[in-house]
């Protein structure tokens, strides 16, 4: 049945290339639609009045009737649609003034008759389609249709092909999902028909990747099923060259040589200070990396104590990574030397390729590097850190404070900031790797080898695109459920759309996409740089949620306000107290505290309340999480409560009770130290504000979810 319809479709798709056509008829459309179960309204073409006469007059009430050309492929706009035609003169009529319509807009137009087709009923009209992604590929979209997909947008994206619950997922994913359940006594559309649209325009572009664009717009979603009122279909001008691809096998060996090397040459390697080849290699000796540093300079016979080589070839054994820190212009030749080596992995710190408009020059090394199997970072890097191997291989200043955060970044200017962040909060990190203009590695390869590494707790990247959407969101879902992936976007305004605004084309802006597709392939994504620095620090300190139910418990009424609404923003669930609980916390707080959630023990309490309470979190198996709002006071200092609070919960991990605990520290500048103490002994806390301990418990429970921690992904 399949290959049945494949060949079908495949036969039509070549008759119309035949053709020199890139756009569908509607009649053509009709028979893609048979082929893949795609629901359409019962239509014949007219290519007479006559003939226009007697198949409304078949289908026994009212039609529509539209222009069937190959060259008009905007109809409305041609005048060619006229709905709610009935009885034989009205038929005639429309007949005749669509096509005078049609011949005045375009003379030249081939005009191949007249669309009769069956007027559906009244429903809500919903848009299904899908659009080629130049970073995902095949990408369904779905949202409210007809005029409301111009007006709102409110559009969601998956990658194609779709599964039935994937598909189900898109019709509460948009803005107006309640719309779809029935609202003001309106019932409901049938949500597996709706669906089932959905995944059967997915199948069809992952069957056809020349299919460039599909639009159901609008289909009419009822109670009873789901009917496309119109379908248009778009063939791409051309296929783009597809990328070279390697296993994951094949990416693990060369990252694992790249990130633990035992040998590193340094091609323009240079005594003298101020020269990028002078501080790749003073970083690499100073920062204590064990391996062998081979300096390379044809001018030099010794680069600060080490013998210096004319060529990377002359190097005595193995080599696993060259740094190169040359001019543009000379890699090409240097990186032939490299290949000739056999060296599997070249760190191009060089700027002048494809950033400054020089792509030849770009595509030159690409071409070398993969005809010698070499694997290109970069160019236009600062580098690289691997900080378990002491290796810093880069012109920047050195980190070597080991942890559990890999970073990337695509930009050196941001690339620094990390540095300073991680330095600032003492945040250990496992890894620091600039990937500039991605030439060859780019995020996939790092997902993967993070995904392993044992020294990697959490992964965190800035990017400004990516080569190959499909490749990272496969690399993406093999590690999520391993360890969280932090996604730093830039760019979020869309790219803007050439076609008319009810296409699927027009909502499929870059941002709307990786947005959706990012959530599909289960990483958080970050709103800005701080916020992915901080999931980054913070995630592998908080254990992962065992459930739902957050409480809070609060020393300020205003900070638990705050909270609360915090809490809401990041789509959490504040616990409802059951009366059992509610009394416990009230023996612990004054009679004008207020139990409930948040819990608010008021400002003047002593420790003892504080403690009190936080032990009554964590021992309730019914509560999963808590927030903690604290108030400066000289009754209960900062660091008092910094040290108790860390006290308890280690207390109660060594019970093998773990449940995640952030804080929000409002005072005096003692809570900043106080906010380090705690942080450094897996609470996370925050001094000055209510929403970012919030946001990362948010984080946290984002990846529990599509890890599986909680049942199921979001």
């Amino acid at each position: 049945m399949a290959e049945d319809r494949i060949l079908r479709v495949r036969s039509l798709l070549d008759s119309v290339r035949a053709e020199g056509r890139t756009a569908l008829t509607a009649p053509e459309g009709k028979v893609i639609a048979d082929a893949y179960g795609i629901a359409v309204p019962g239509e014949e073409l007219a290519t007479d009045v006559d003939e226009a006469v007697a198949f409304a007059a078949r289908f026994g009430g009212p039609v529509v009737m539209k222009i069937v050309s190959p060259d008009i492929l905007h109809k409305t706009d041609a005048g060619g649609v006229i709905v709610g035609v009935e009885g034989s003169a009205d038929v005639r009529a429309a007949f005749h003034t669509i096509v005078d319509n049609a011949r005045a807009y375009d003379p030249a137009a081939r005009i191949s008759g007249v669309q009769v087709q069956e007027l559906l009923p009244k429903g809500q009209e919903v848009i299904v389609g899908a659009v080629t992604d130049p970073t995902f590929g095949k990408v369904v979209a779905f949202g409210l249709g007809g005029v409301l997909v111009e007006v709102l947008k409110d559009v969601t994206f998956r990658l194609a092909p779709v599964k039935p619950d994937e598909a189900l997922s898109m019709l509460d994913s948009i803005r107006s999902a309640e719309i779809l359940r029935g609202v003001r006594g309106q019932a409901g559309v049938d949500r597996w028909a709706v669906a089932e649209q959905i995944r059967r325009v997915s199948e069809l572009v992952a069957d056809f990747p020349e299919i460039a664009e599909v639009d159901l717009n609008p289909v009419i979603a009822t109670a009873e099923g789901a009917v496309a009122a119109d379908i248009r279909v778009i063939l791409a001008d051309s296929q783009p060259t597809p990328r070279r691809k390697y296993s994951r096998d094949e990416i693990l060996v060369s990252m694992r040589r790249l990130m633990r090397p035992r040998s590193v040459a340094v091609i323009g390697a240079s005594n003298e200070q101020g020269k990028i080849g002078n501080s790749v290699m003073r970083n690499l000796v100073d920062g204590g990396f064990a391996g062998d540093i081979h300096p390379v300079n044809p001018k030099a016979d010794d680069i600060l104590g080490r013998k210096a080589y004319k060529s990377v070839t002359d190097v005595p054994g193995e080599v696993d990574v060259a740094v190169f820190a040359i001019p543009a212009r000379f890699v090409a030749s240097a990186l032939e030397e490299v290949g000739r080596k056999k060296i599997p992995n070249a760190v191009l710190i060089p700027s002048g390729f494809a950033e400054t408009g020089e792509h030849e020059l770009q595509a030159e090394i690409v071409t070398i590097a993969e005809r010698y199997g070499v694997r290109l970072l970069g160019p236009n890097i600062y580098g690289y850190y691997s900080t378990w191997q002491d290796l810093c291989a880069t012109f920047c200043t050195p980190y070597d404070v080991k942890g559990g955060v890999a970073l990337t970044s695509q930009s050196g200017g941001i690339g620094m900031a990390i540095l300073g962040f991680a330095r600032t909060t003492k945040t250990g990190v496992s890894a620091i790797v600039g990937l500039g203009n991605k030439s060859d590695l780019d995020e996939d390869d790092l997902l993967t080898w993070f995904g392993e590494d044992p020294n990697t707790q959490c992964i965190a990247m800035h990017l400004e695109d990516l080569k190959d959407g499909r490749a990272f969101v496969e690399a993406a879902r093999a590690t999520v459920p391993k360890k969280p992936v932090v996604v730093l976007k830039a760019g979020r305004t869309a790219a803007g759309a050439k076609a008319a605004g009810s296409h699927t084309g027009a909502l499929a802006g870059d941002d709307a996409v990786y947005d959706d597709i990012l959530r599909q392939a289960g990483v958080i994504r970050a709103p800005g740089l701080n916020d992915m620095l901080e999931y980054a620090r913070a995630l592998p300190v908080l254990p992962a949620p065992k459930g739902d139910n957050v409480v809070i418990i609060t020393g300020a009424g205003g900070s638990g306000v705050l909270l609360s609404d915090a809490v809401t923003d990041n789509g959490l669930s504040l616990m409802e107290i059951p009366p059992d609980l509610d009394e416990a916390f009230r023996a612990f707080i004054p009679p004008f505290g207020a139990a409930g959630n948040p819990v608010d023990i008021t400002g003047g309490e002593p420790p003892s309340t504080y403690e009190a309470t936080i032990r009554l979190g964590l021992e309730d198996p019914r509560i999963h999480a808590l927030v903690l709002g604290y108030w400066h006071t000289i009754v209960t200092p900062p660091m008092v409560f910094a040290e108790l609070t860390a006290r308890v919960v280690a207390e109660f991990r060594e019970r093998g009770i773990e449940k995640p605990v952030v804080a929000s520290l409002a005072g005096d500048v003692e809570v900043e130290e106080a906010c380090q103490y705690l942080f450094e002994r897996g609470v996370v806390a925050y001094p000055y504000t209510t929403e970012k301990p919030v946001a990362v418990l948010g984080a946290k429970y984002r990846w529990a979810r599509e890890a599986g921690v909680l049942g199921g992904g979001t």
